[in-house]
């Protein structure tokens, strides 16, 4: 009896988790449409920290200097300029050196500090890109134009692995973070991701940000933190879906995902927990399946989670239309027939992140505690 309460609980998981699709099409279909005019589209600061030779690094950097958007400036921050490979900074960008991150401190978020104090003051929108993606020229006008609406703290993208090269371990990446990208949608947003988030200046202060900040490592779910904390919510941009194009072994995949759940356990507890129960009791029914030879269940559960794969490809490449229109085309059946191992995969990652908070993020050592909220 309990391993049929498991699995009716497991397909009902399935089911619901297909609720809110039409929902989030329809959103993405909406935002991908919306083009403010350039009135509408205060002075911006784009700021990225760089840390060395990323695959791809000075067409990134290039793509960030082209955006479409009428006024801002790009600013690029680095420990020290042997960080950043000679001709990689693009024509008009500002080098920011911030010198080494004082002792206890995360170098990423040190070196967005210096990129804010350096913005210059006419800019009234401030936002933050990784140095691993592409964004498309459309990214920072489709960040911008959530912040004009009441009530919204801070805009979000996300990234999707578009691996030039294609690979088993990049392809098995990009259909793991898949999962993640598939959750953003309409309504106030769980989290905001640092390598596409904006914020309006004000807002940045009011909320206390940098306070926030203070003795974290996550600079993106301290942000979010502190925008939900001032009572505003954090709307999701789908033109800010940024590609990434670079590649991974299975060691550096594995090493990675572990890394971003452990800092979504430590930031984000209550989030950490609401994935790791649900997914655990998903498995489990996919075992009981198995062992009761309840082979329609198995291929039901299968079925929807194939199903929910595919739906999140879809939203994806309409996103990144038409640059990845031909990666897709080829690429696309990854999400959808993957979805059995990537199951498992992120099994793992929940259960590497619940036995340690030591992560290595750009050959610096962290162990990991949520700082509380910062003293008044």
């Amino acid at each position: 009896m309990l391993l049929w309460i498991l699995l009716g609980l497991a397909l009902l998981l399935a089911v619901l988790s297909l609720r809110g699709d039409g929902a989030r099409a329809l959103y993405v279909e909406a935002q991908l449409a919306r083009r403010l005019p350039d009135s509408a589209l205060p002075p911006a600061t784009v700021m990225v920290p760089v840390k060395g030779a990323d695959e791809g690094l000075a067409r990134n950097l290039a793509a960030l200097a082209a955006q479409d958007y009428p006024d801002f400036e790009l600013l690029v921050a680095v420990e020290s300029t042997e960080d950043i490979p000679h001709g990689a900074l693009p024509p008009g960008a500002r080098l920011i050196v911030a010198g080494p991150a004082p002792m206890g401190a995360a170098a990423k978020i040190h070196n967005l500090r210096a990129s804010i104090a350096a913005a210059r003051a006419e800019s009234q929108i401030l936002a933050f890109a990784d140095s691993d993606g592409e964004p498309g020229p459309g990214w920072l006008r489709a960040l911008a134009a959530p912040l004009a609406e009441n009530g919204v703290g801070a805009s979000t993208g996300y990234r999707w692995h578009v691996p030039a090269r294609g690979g088993v371990w990049p392809m098995i990446r990009s259909a793991w973070n898949a999962v993640i990208a598939g959750g953003f949608g309409p309504g106030n947003n769980a989290f905001v991701w640092g390598g596409a988030m904006a914020i309006r200046r004000e807002t940045f202060a009011s909320a206390r940000v940098e306070d926030y900040w203070h003795k974290a490592v996550s600079d993106d779910f301290r942000l979010a933190e502190a925008v939900h904390r001032a009572g505003l919510t954090i709307a999701y941009a789908p033109g800010a879906l940024v590609p990434a194009r670079d590649h991974v072994t299975a060691g550096e995949f594995f090493e990675w995902i572990a890394r971003q759940m452990k800092i979504t356990r430590a930031y984000r507890p209550r989030l950490w927990w609401l994935g790791l129960v649900p997914h655990c009791l998903y498995c489990g029914a996919m075992v009981a399946a198995i062992a009761m030879h309840q082979w329609l269940a198995l291929i039901a559960q299968l079925a929807l989670g194939m199903l929910k794969g595919a739906r999140r490809a879809a939203m994806a490449r309409r996103c990144l239309a038409p640059r990845d229109d031909a990666w897709f085309a080829r690429h696309g059946w990854v999400y959808t027939w993957t979805t059995p191992l990537v199951t498992w995969i992120w099994l793992y990652a929940f259960l590497a992140s619940a036995v340690s908070r030591r992560i290595v993020w750009r050959g610096r050592v962290y162990v990991l505690r949520h700082p509380g909220p910062p003293s008044r």
